[in-house]
């Protein structure tokens, strides 16, 4: 096949892989780009499963009476063995008036088709889950460029905390960042926007403290002592992200993907320990492990006011990074 249809539309696209959003957008989209060329565009849409050979023979075939066509297989990989041959076939000599759309998952069934169509030219189109921290990072930088707006990781990152992992309300998310800003969104836009609305957890105070942001931290610290957050997971996160930089800090300066084997944890957690640790010290380091364990027995049972024991690690900690006592 590998050529395209006279109006620069891909005449077999394939959308490989089993992220829901993902599909649905690259399906949305080539039916807006077919109808911007061709308003009155014939769009059928039919199931793996359920389609016949003779169907897609007629749907396939040139129309008497013209006019172009976008026909959408969902669930390609359920298609039988006989409609598989024949789309393969088609796929060699593909009618320029119509345009083919496979949705496929990606997964072992149905393999030799999704392996048949690309190999005859198909247009492939990712749209596999994100399972990566990284990756999710990468998808809100994308999608709010897409949008027209510009964000760095820490934004996404803070985005990410706030929304949390579901593709279609981080994409919600980035939308209406962008349509109530300028486009310049940064981590203190996503701080404002979603203040009071999401769940605080020990790791957000424990992030906002490890980089002396000590407004940030006992806004949060506050807020989820308020909305019943327990204070020994406080505890404990804040304790877990001195430990995590002073493990990386010791380690050297390096790639996170090279060091994570070493070092035990996700290359995205090294990465966010490295920006977390500048402006740290080994001296400083060791009183903040001093201050996370006196405040962990202070929580633990050893204090009557746990939520104060709290507030005095936070500026304790980050009097250490600054170099101070406190």
């Amino acid at each position: 096949m590998g050529g395209v249809t006279p109006a620069g539309l891909a005449p077999i696209l394939l959308v490989l892989g089993d992220e829901e959003l993902l599909a649905t957008r690259a399906v949305s989209e080539a039916v807006e780009k077919v109808r911007g060329i061709d308003p009155e565009v014939d769009v059928r849409e039919y199931q793996g499963a359920a389609l016949t050979v003779g169907e897609i023979a007629e749907m396939l075939s040139p129309s008497l009476f013209g006019g172009r066509r976008l026909l959408i297989l969902r669930s390609g990989q359920d298609a039988r063995k006989d409609l598989v041959a024949a789309l393969l076939a088609y796929a060699e000599n593909p009618d320029p008036e119509v345009q083919l759309l496979v949705l496929h998952l990606g997964g072992a069934k149905g393999k030799a088709f999704a392996d048949g169509l690309r190999a005859a030219g198909a247009t492939v189109i990712p749209a596999v889950k994100l399972k990566g921290h990284r990756d999710r990072v990468t998808f809100v930088r994308d999608e709010i460029r897409r949008l027209g707006g510009r964000c760095t990781d820490d934004t996404a990152e803070a985005l990410i905390a706030a929304v949390g992992n579901d593709l279609r309300e981080l994409a919600a998310a980035c939308s209406q960042l962008i349509a109530d800003t300028d486009g310049r969104i940064g981590a203190d836009t996503v701080a404002r926007y979603y203040r009071g609305r999401v769940e605080v957890t020990g790791f957000t105070v424990a992030d906002a403290t490890m980089v002396g942001d000590v407004p940030a931290a006992l806004e949060a610290l506050r807020w989820a002592l308020h909305v019943g957050v327990d204070p020994v997971p406080i505890a404990d996160a804040l304790a877990d992200g001195v430990r995590t930089v002073a493990r990386v800090a010791s380690a050297g300066r390096g790639n996170p993907y090279q060091l994570a084997s070493s070092l035990g944890m996700p290359a995205w957690k090294i990465e966010r320990a490295q920006r977390q640790g500048r402006g740290w010290t080994p001296d400083g380091l060791v009183r903040a492990m001093q201050v996370a364990a006196e405040c962990n027995a202070a929580v633990k049972g050893g204090s009557d006011d746990r939520a104060y024991a709290l507030e005095r690690a936070v500026f304790s900690v980050a009097a250490a990074r600054q170099g101070t006592n406190r």
